[in-house]
This record gives C-alpha cells, structure tokens and sequence, in this order.
C-alpha cells in the first residue's frame, strides 16, 4: 500500500489519462502528489503518441487542494514558500503544455483543486459538481494561479467575491461563469469527455498547440502585438504538412489525417 502510485497514468488512442490518486484525502495536494503530477505531465508533453491529456481525481473528489496536514506541519517562512510554489508548478506546467489538457471534475474542486482546473484548456464537469475558492475560509490566499486565472474568466468584481467569501457554487453556476465547457449526469462524464478528447486528438496538433500558445498570452497582448504574433505562428503552419493535408482533404471532401509535421 506505501507503494501506491499517487498518481495514475493511463495511455489510448493517443489520449493520456492523468489520475490523481489520493481519494481518501480527495486528492489533496501533498509534495509527494504534487511531484508525481508534475513529473506525469512532463511524462505525457514527451510522448509522442499522445495528442491531448485528460486530467481527473480518483474516488468523490478532483481535488480538494492544498493538504492541510501537511500545512499544518509547515513551520517557517521558507518550507511554507516552498511548498507553494511547488504546487503553482502544477497550474504553470499545465499552462505550458503544448498539448491540450480537459479536466474531467468528477467531483469537488475545491482551493488549489479549484484552480488547477481552471489551468486546463478545457473543463468538463457532472451536475453534482461544487467548486469553491475556499482559502478564506482557513486564513489564506488564493494560490495556484488562482489570482491570475479567475478574473480573467468571470471578471474581477465576481472573482473577489467568490475568494472573499469563499461560498461554493454548482455546476449550473459555473456554466454561466464560463468556468466549465459542459455540464453532464455523472454517469455521462467519461463517454462526453472522451468523445470530445477523440476529436482533438484527431486535430491538427501543430496548430492546436500554437494556438493554445498564442490564447495564453492574449491578455497581455496589444492588437497590434497579436496580429504581428499571428503573422509569425501562422507561417509556421503554413509550411507544415498537416497544412497540405487540411488543404487536400478539404478539395476532396475527406477528413483529414494529421501526423503532427
């Protein structure tokens, strides 16, 4: 049982599923899951045959966020910095990633858990859902790319109130925000967000990762800053095959078969 991984990597059809597995603890962020979840990640950004990450909790939650046991343990200044900028590696290694990452929430996100599925490129999540900023509630902030990440989905006057209040909302609640992509039944969650990972893994990946590149910096671009840096991320793809193949399979009326070249 020490032995266990805490976190599961599972490999299909060129879609990466990435288990975070505590779920007694409902996924809390300890150091050692946090490593394991950095460390699978870079794993799947290497592989060449995976084409999109999935990205979820085992057992009731996603992930409840930072691990108060081992908060509670922290004693100084430094140990305390430490351990959260090993956690806000998670959000940025995920940010990072060429590949695009769905967070399949399965149940409560909560803190940390909250925001790193506000890192993923895309969030599906069932009706039961409960996301909360909960750090107010034990006397913190928020971390984990949390301060960056939510104003720029629902606006700053709204992202003060859920992390000063630290209130959950619902599945529903998130939709409207534009927190999550789809609200599905639980027992739906898998068949939708794997249908869904089967079609991006079937997209051209050159162009979906340049893409993702290019969104990520949107907000701290000028126009004139993202018009210049499409003109140089699209000559790339213009000389790419997948580039020829779109071309070609379009003319003759085909689905394309992008090789990622």
């Amino acid at each position: 049982m020490m032995n266990e991984k805490l976190v599961l990597l599972e490999r299909k059809n060129g879609i990466a599923t990435v288990i975070m597995n505590r779920p007694k603890s409902y996924n809390a962020l300890s150091p050692e899951l946090i490593d394991e979840l950095i460390q699978v990640l870079q794993e799947c950004e290497g592989d060449p045959n995976v084409k999109v990450i999935v990205l979820t909790g085992a057992g009731k939650a996603f992930c409840a966020g930072g691990d108060l046991t081992h908060i509670e343990s922290i004693g100084n200044v430094v140990d305390g910095r430490k351990y959260i900028i090993s956690a806000g590696r998670i959000t940025s290694t995920i940010f990072n990633l060429e590949k695009p990452v769905i967070a399949m929430v399965n149940g409560v996100a909560a803190g940390a858990g909250f925001n790193l599925a506000l890192a993923c490129d895309i969030v599906f999540c069932t009706t039961s859902v409960k996301f909360v900023q909960s750090f107010a509630k034990v006397g913190l902030l928020p971390d984990c790319g949390g301060t960056y990440l939510l104003p720029r989905l629902v606006g700053l006057q709204k992202a003060k109130e859920l992390m000063f209040t630290a209130e959950p909302i619902d599945a529903d609640k998130a939709l409207q925000l534009g927190i999550v992509n789809r609200v599905v039944r639980e027992e739906e969650l898998g068949e939708v967000t794997y249908e869904f990972a089967e079609k991006l893994s079937k997209a051209a990946p050159i162009a979906i990762s340049l893409t993702k590149k290019i969104l990520n910096q949107s907000y701290n671009l000028t126009l004139e800053n993202s018009l210049e840096l499409e003109a140089d991320l699209q000559s790339i793809c213009l000389q790419t095959m997948d580039n020829k193949e779109g071309v070609a399979a379009f003319k003759e009326k085909r689905n394309p078969v992008f090789k990622g070249v």
